[in-house]
């Protein structure tokens, strides 16, 4: 079975990143994987929620959304419904916990980092993408606040952070899944992984048919290829901003 595209069963879609996207975030960024299209705005504001005041530790945060149009029909806006659907609730948590775990919160103050994702085409991923391109976001708006560099033997960001997708399509095993492929696919993992390879979350599920282990961990191989060109792109995107990450700095 030949892929959308004509890619290899390893190939990540075209990804596009560009920072500086919005004039009035702290951080920013336009990413594009595939046809998958997403805004990261990144705002750094000076207070925490009420069960950190006094604790000197700060918060990163995330809210996802979908505006009407990025998908084939037309979806009502959460806000005309007065209520987010639990979709969205589940992967702004997911967005927020990937974020988290690669920052010392300590290290921020008590200051809350919020990184809003907001989806204007969706073609699958949308979630991986928010993290991958949050991430690049938040780190800009840390180093335009004069945080990322700030005087300590720890790091503000421990390390590089990205997503992708997997699955098995007819037996296939294949990266980075479009819409198309995703919705057809027999099992379907989300993957989101740090550039030491350390895993903070993975999402796996089979339908119509369970999977192995050695299935598994082949997915996971294939996740784990995956993720580390993108944290490429991301070095080579952030450049020297990039040197502070994983590296404490004492002045």
């Amino acid at each position: 079975m030949a892929r959308v595209g004509g890619r290899a069963d390893d190939e990540l879609r075209p990804i596009e990143i560009s920072r500086g996207y919005n004039k009035y975030a702290e951080g920013s960024v336009f990413i594009r994987v595939g046809d998958t299209h997403v805004i990261c705005t990144a705002t750094i504001e000076d207070k925490v929620p009420p069960f950190l005041k006094g604790t000197g530790q700060g918060w990163v945060t995330a809210e996802y959304g979908m505006l009407p149009r990025s998908t084939q029909e037309r979806n009502q806006r959460e806000a005309a419904r007065g209520r987010q659907s639990g979709r969205t609730m589940e992967i702004q948590r997911l967005i927020g916990r990937a974020l988290r775990g690669v920052v010392n919160l300590d290290r921020i103050g008590e200051r809350t980092i919020t990184v809003d994702c907001d989806v204007i085409q969706a073609d699958g991923g949308t979630r991986t993408a928010a993290i991958t391109g949050g991430f690049v976001a938040m780190v800009d708006a840390l180093n335009y606040c004069r945080l990322l560099d700030s005087p300590g033997e720890t790091p503000v960001v421990r390390d590089w952070l990205a997503a992708t997708s997997v699955g098995i399509v007819e037996g296939h095993k294949w990266l980075d899944l479009s819409y198309e492929e995703d919705s057809i696919a027999q099992v379907d993992m989300n993957v989101v992984m740090t550039g030491r390879r350390e895993v903070i979350e993975i999402q796996g599920t089979a339908e119509g048919h369970p999977f192995t282990q050695a299935e598994m961990m082949e997915l996971f191989a294939l996740a784990e290829k995956g993720i580390l060109d993108l944290i490429k792109i991301q070095k080579e995107l952030l450049g020297e901003v990039g040197q502070y990450i994983g590296r404490g700095s004492v002045k």
